[in-house]
């Protein structure tokens, strides 16, 4: 570890270099972080900090997991890129994979990199396939900050200043099945869900109204997209939240933790989808290196069984919070490791003095601190994060 003083200077620099280089579209923290492993990250100075944000839901199985380091090293040495108008090994293995994994009726796969790329892909997808244009989503829903994304997330702060947006996007509040069907039409090509709403509030969709949702689907011929870039990847107790609710999406999006910590994205399609030869495409979307990432964290995640762990470990942290009994708590609720603890004011302060405990976590709506830990965390670091909550949220200060 290098001196205090050496430690404060470098720490100024880089801030200085980001601050000054990059364009100011984060709010930063006041956190420089140099190296993680497994659910602790470093910053310059040598400090530890237990992540219960892992890159925004993105390594589900820890930091550097040394599967996907092999993975990516062996790759790295044989290609790094092949675009789709070739064959190519790992990327047959990582496609055979995904659709053995996902519901027995998605048998297609385009690959990309990011989660709001397969919102977009999604979108034309569903588009090309009835010949209609619009699409019901969700208050307080996140699909992305890409233009047609954007159009079905819900929040007005991300788009006042790119409006007009497209305009055929309809949302309803979160398990309002009257509502939904207020807004039909014969227009609707496409509804687009979060089984588990991330940015909006870690709110959970009911079973009965998803079921509902995907039987009108069936009986309009309307294209059931269920986006699982934040839940995908066994963070919610299964591999995918769709098995809790034993439906079958005709379009299932991925990334976040497909690739292990390198960017990816995937939308899985079921037979009835049909776009036509040379209408979408990506030039880094199913790239070997990408392709190696996935295949490893795919098959950590099984062997592991980090999905059953998940929901183990989540309903661990759930039942000691709610034994706490703290005051300031209005609700605790999510799935698996994906979990909002709602305060009854506004959360930045006690975000802020957690992490000064050491322990990073996330922000949700505005009330509600997220928690998206590793599936690999440990229970005695589980046990730290809840007495650091427990004693920020009892904390006369």
């Amino acid at each position: 570890m290098v001196s205090t003083k050496q430690s404060s200077s470098a720490e100024l620099e880089i801030k200085l270099l980001e601050d000054k280089y990059s364009l100011s579209l984060y709010q930063k923290r006041n956190l420089v972080i140099t190296r993680a492993k497994g659910s602790i990250l470093w910053d310059i100075n040598g400090k530890e900090y237990i992540d219960c944000a892992v890159g925004i839901g993105v390594a589900n199985i820890g930091h550097c997991n040394d599967d996907v380091v092999k993975a990516i090293q062996k790759q790295a040495e044989t290609i790094l890129t092949c675009p789709g108008i070739f064959y190519n090994d790992i990327r047959a293995k990582f496609l055979e994979t995904l659709v053995k994994i996902t519901p027995n009726n998605l048998n297609k796969v385009f690959l990309c990199n990011s989660g709001a790329e397969t919102i977009e892909a999604a979108i034309k997808f569903a588009r090309a396939t009835t010949g209609k244009t619009d699409f019901i989503c969700f208050n307080r829903s996140f699909h992305g900050r890409t233009f047609g994304a954007l159009s079905a997330t819900f929040n007005k702060k991300y788009k006042e200043k790119f409006q007009p947006l497209v305009k055929e996007f309809f949302h309803v509040p979160l398990n309002n099945i009257e509502k939904f069907y207020d807004v039909f039409s014969e227009d609707i090509a496409g509804v687009i869900l979060e089984l588990v709403q991330g940015e909006g509030g870690i709110n959970v969709a009911e079973k009965k109204f998803v079921k509902r949702i995907k039987s009108f689907c069936e009986e309009k011929n309307i294209i059931f997209i269920i986006d699982e870039v934040q839940t995908g990847i066994g963070r919610t107790g299964t591999l995918f939240a769709s098995q809790l609710y034993d439906v079958e999406p005709d379009i299932l999006c991925l990334a976040k933790a497909l690739g292990g910590g390198v960017p990816i994205g995937a939308v899985i399609c079921s037979e009835n989808i049909d776009i036509g030869l040379n209408q979408h495409g990506s030039t880094f979307g199913g790239n070997p290196l990408a392709c190696a990432a996935g295949l490893a964290t795919l098959n950590f995640v099984l062997s592991n069984n980090l999905p059953k762990l998940a929901e183990e470990k989540g309903n661990y942290i759930k039942k000691r919070l709610l034994e706490a009994k703290m005051p300031i708590i209005r609700d605790i609720r999510g799935l698996g490791l994906m979990i909002g603890i709602e305060l009854k004011t506004r959360v930045k302060n006690y975000v802020d003095a957690l992490l000064n405990e050491g322990i990073v976590v996330l922000v949700s709506g505005t009330t509600v601190i997220r928690l998206l830990p590793a599936l690999t965390i440990s229970y005695s670091e589980i046990d730290t994060v809840i007495e650091k909550i427990i004693k920020v949220l009892t904390s006369n200060n």
